[in-house]
């Protein structure tokens, strides 16, 4: 058959290196793409939320598959264009609908949905600028840190975690009456602070059936040790040493099954991926955020674990099949090193050239941001720009190759964070 991924970052480019294995894919479209996609697939210049050019795109290509990497035309409504456009009723779309993708298009719908459906999450009100002294006030029956968050789309950049009390509040303010995020903060969350290490679990649904994948933990602070600003990810392992079968039974029990159940009995159409964002405290499963799609660059290290087809995997998806489907995972550990353009996740400059890809062996290099120029060079065209995967027994072997092939890589200014990994 013939498949569209739409997006451009190293989540597509590892579907797109996963979905390339298959048999079942005849021709392989990425839009828009970028450079590593280019080598593997046909990219198309368009825009993910302009569902007119996808629609013009699906049927001028006889495309029968359309895999949504990003929210944005999730949250837009893109599942729900396709159920009610007549040209595109037979395309299997993997992706929720509009209903579903509210789950991370509004963090207060996300928290409302976990209350409904009692799944453990931390406390929290929402305010508006109308409630913004109401929210200056919750501010001080809560203990520090104080955790924000915008209750929109954001790019992963909505939430603020702050010890200080008054900066707090005045963050709040920005956050209500000065639009620091825009319209993603018109309303924002204020919850309880959690104490705990992070890690990610992500479930295929058909919206009866689920699949869990693989567990993965990403790194989202641009510095050594989990400092500085909160980025889309630095990079990412799996599966997670400390998730033990007594935990995993905790998340299924309590948050997996509850999510899927959930969905169904609210009726919303979902068949796609949950990116469940959890914290361990003291050992019980808390969830922090849903997100509607595969996350990045957790995607580079959960596909590659996938040994079963994942073409026939997606179809089983949309074809509500999913619980009767085996999926084979990979023993190995996977992970990825994600390689930044200077200054990022603050201003910084792209076009810089990329060299020493072909010297590269032993790992998997998934392109984020780079843009291929006529003379077929490489250049640099967003923040995250690389990231380098490597599979082996362990994730220090696995992280060794990465680093190893990191040496071989450069680009101007290019920044890592050389510590992945080690908080565990």
């Amino acid at each position: 058959m013939n498949i569209l991924i739409l997006g451009s970052g190293g989540r597509e480019h590892t579907f797109a290196y996963k979905i390339s294995e298959s048999n079942r894919c005849e021709k392989l479209f990425v839009a828009p793409g970028n450079a590593g996609t280019a080598s593997i697939a046909t990219n198309v210049d368009l825009k993910v939320t302009d569902f007119g050019a996808v629609k013009k795109c699906v049927v001028e290509n006889n495309i029968e598959m359309v895999i949504v990497g990003p929210e944005d035309p999730l949250v837009h409504g893109i599942a729900d264009y396709f159920t009610e456009t007549s040209e595109l009723q037979n395309v299997m779309l993997i992706g929720p609908s509009k209903r579903g993708a509210l789950l991370e298009g509004s963090k207060q719908r996300a928290k409302e949905f976990m209350m409904q459906h009692n799944i453990p999450t931390a406390a929290y009100e929402s305010f508006t600028v109308e409630s913004l002294e109401a929210g200056k006030a919750f501010l001080e029956n809560l203990n520090p840190p104080y955790v924000l968050k915008a209750d929109g789309l954001a790019a992963g950049k909505g939430v603020l975690i702050l010890k200080d009390l008054s900066e707090a509040k005045q963050e709040l303010e920005n956050m209500l009456t000065h639009s620091k995020f825009g319209e993603a903060s018109s309303k924002v969350v204020i919850e309880e602070f959690l104490d705990g290490i992070e890690l990610s679990v992500f479930v295929l649904t058909d919206g009866k059936n689920y699949k869990i994948l693989p567990t993965a933990k990403d790194y989202k602070r641009i510095g050594e040790g989990d400092t500085g600003l909160n980025t889309g990810g630095m990079g990412a392992i799996s599966p997670v040493p400390f998730a033990d079968g007594v935990l995993m039974k905790k998340i299924e029990d309590r948050i997996v099954k509850p999510t899927v159940d959930g969905l169904s009995e609210e009726k919303i159409d979902y068949k796609g991926f949950v990116f469940i964002g959890l914290i361990k405290v003291d050992n019980e499963p808390y969830v922090i955020e849903y997100n509607v799609r595969m996350g990045d660059p957790e995607t580079e290290v959960v596909l590659p674990r996938i040994k079963t087809d994942l073409v026939d995997l997606l179809e089983a998806t949309y074809c509500q099949n999913l619980g009767n489907f085996n999926i084979e995972i990979d023993a190995r550990a996977a992970t990825t090193v994600m390689l930044v353009s200077g200054g990022y996740p603050e201003a910084y400059e792209k076009g810089k050239e990329i060299s020493g890809l072909e010297n590269v062996e032993g790992s998997i290099v998934f392109h984020a941001g780079t843009k291929l120029e006529k003379n077929d060079k490489i250049l640099t065209n967003g923040g995250r720009v690389l990231a380098i995967t490597s599979l082996d027994d362990d994730f220090r072997k696995a992280l060794k190759k990465s680093y190893q092939n990191i040496e071989k890589l450069s680009f101007d200014r290019m920044q890592y964070r050389s510590d992945i990994g080690f908080d565990l």
